[in-house]
């Protein structure tokens, strides 16, 4: 593998009395100037600046993306918060109708709260918006479902001239709003599908990774979700399978005030490669950052037990800590040539990892700009942390790099809320609808005042 020349940004220091809102989550890059910030109470005070103002707009959200897909263009321009407009606003029996800015945990626990759950699996996330999830491609895994957006039936959106719009499923439209990437407008609704929750038993094992090239495919063909976690460096798989909970597993869990039931065995065998990976993280991150969140997101691979509960309490289990991740979608049918690739060039290079690869597969999806668009799809998860003073340690760059290219090289579609090296990507020939989505662009946002730096070099 060739490693590229590029630099993911260092975090900055936390300064006291600093507008929070002026960085991004991982405080690894500013998105304005001070005063920036304009945050609308209601959907018509969001209207009328639109209407009445000029200059680029972005939308910040819960900022967990990279900066440069929120920043304003060259620092000038507006910010919008728009944590205001959130929460629930309307509901039927299977459907729920959310302001844009109402965290996926508050749809969660409305949903929880009803007995049901979107047709979506969630990512391990919930602090993130609802309009960043789908204006991301945020997923979660299982075949038989794709993208957080792939739940949505209606979404509602305030144009750059202040204008509303209304984008339903039937709309020629609604796969390029699914997933616009701030660049159409603000989404200010979005009514998502609900239905009856299910009840999961979720099975976890620890796998040698000698045919992981096959298991993977085996493993979502046959169970209704996976994720999977590869340690290369020891040759070992921590796999999840989940399925439909047994009516006896069911009334354990009901018994208990329908709380996650943590079974009695636990399973040590993964101790050692955990501590393996804890000791990497260690050395390179100088101290312990962030209140030793980083070290606790890998501890937990350590005395594993098997779960009952809804598909929230077992799946949305993440700790949120700033850190550099890589995500690269690839066609599931290439997923085991791209494992191999990754074997031999660990081989070769034995690099010092701070997390597993992490590996979640989803069905195909209908938005445009998915990188599941069009096909069953496995992605490949990387993640290197942030030590205790801001810095990166070179090796984790490098390993990030190659990686990347790697999956590049062999059609592969990025996470766009994550980080990656564009230079690597030809995107109109991996989306078959890319242009099809800059002209709906060009109808929405004609001066393209939802524009940034970042944008402008992917869609002008």
């Amino acid at each position: 593998m060739t490693i590229t020349q590029l630099t993911y940004p260092h975090q900055e220091p936390e300064l006291t009395g600093e507008d929070t809102r002026l960085r991004n989550w991982a405080r690894n890059s500013r998105l304005g100037l001070p005063g920036s910030v304009v945050a609308p109470a209601t959907e018509a005070e969001l209207c009328d600046f639109l209407y009445t103002s000029d200059g680029r707009v972005r939308m910040i959200g819960s900022r967990m993306s990279p900066g440069r897909m929120i920043e304003v263009a060259d620092g000038a321009g507006t910010l919008l918060d728009l944590s205001r407009l959130s929460g629930l606003i309307s509901s039927t029996d299977d459907t729920a109708t959310f302001g844009g800015s109402t965290s996926l945990a508050e749809v969660y626990a409305f949903l929880t709260a009803r007995g049901q759950m979107l047709d979506a699996s969630p990512g391990v996330i919930a602090e993130q918006t609802l309009a960043g999830a789908l204006s991301t491609g945020t997923h979660g895994q299982g075949l038989q479902q794709s993208s957080i957006a792939g739940a949505a039936l209606a979404i509602r959106m305030v144009l750059a001239d202040g204008t509303v719009a209304e984008f339903d499923h039937d709309h020629p439209d609604f796969p390029a709003v699914q997933l616009g990437l701030g660049s159409l407008g603000v989404i200010t609704a979005v009514t998502l599908r609900a239905r009856e929750s299910m009840i999961y038993t979720c099975v976890k094992k620890a796998v040698d990774a000698g045919t992981l090239e096959t298991d993977l495919e085996t493993w979502n063909r046959e169970n209704i979700l996976v994720k999977a976690w590869w340690f290369p460096q020891e040759n070992q798989v921590q796999v999840w399978t989940a399925n439909e909970a047994s009516d006896d597993e069911v009334s354990r869990y009901r018994a208990g005030g329908s709380q996650l039931v943590e079974y009695a065995t636990t399973d040590t065998s993964m101790n050692s490669t955990v501590e393996s990976t804890l000791q990497h993280l260690r050395d390179d991150s100088k101290g312990v950052a962030d209140n030793g969140k980083s070290l606790r997101t890998v501890s937990r691979f350590r005395d594993f037990t098997d779960v009952t509960g809804d598909i929230y309490q077992v799946f949305c289990k993440g700790i949120a800590t700033p850190q550099i991740n890589v995500e690269i979608g690839i066609p599931l049918a290439q997923a085991g040539a791209v494992i191999r690739k990754i074997k031999d060039w660990h081989a070769e290079t034995r690099p010092r990892m701070h997390y597993p690869v992490i590996l979640r597969c989803t069905g195909a999806s209908e938005g445009w700009l998915s990188p599941s668009n069009g096909q069953d799809t496995c992605y490949f998860g990387f993640v290197v942390y942030y030590a205790a003073d801001g810095s990166l340690s070179e090796e984790g760059n490098s390993f990030l790099r190659a990686v990347e290219r790697a999956l590049a090289e062999e059609g592969g579609r990025p996470h766009w809320g994550k980080y990656f090296d564009e230079s690597l990507y030809d995107w109109p020939a991996l989306y078959p609808q890319w242009e099809a989505f800059r002209q709906v662009r060009e109808a929405l946002d004609p001066e393209h005042r939802f524009a940034n730096a970042f944008t402008v070099a992917l869609l002008d």
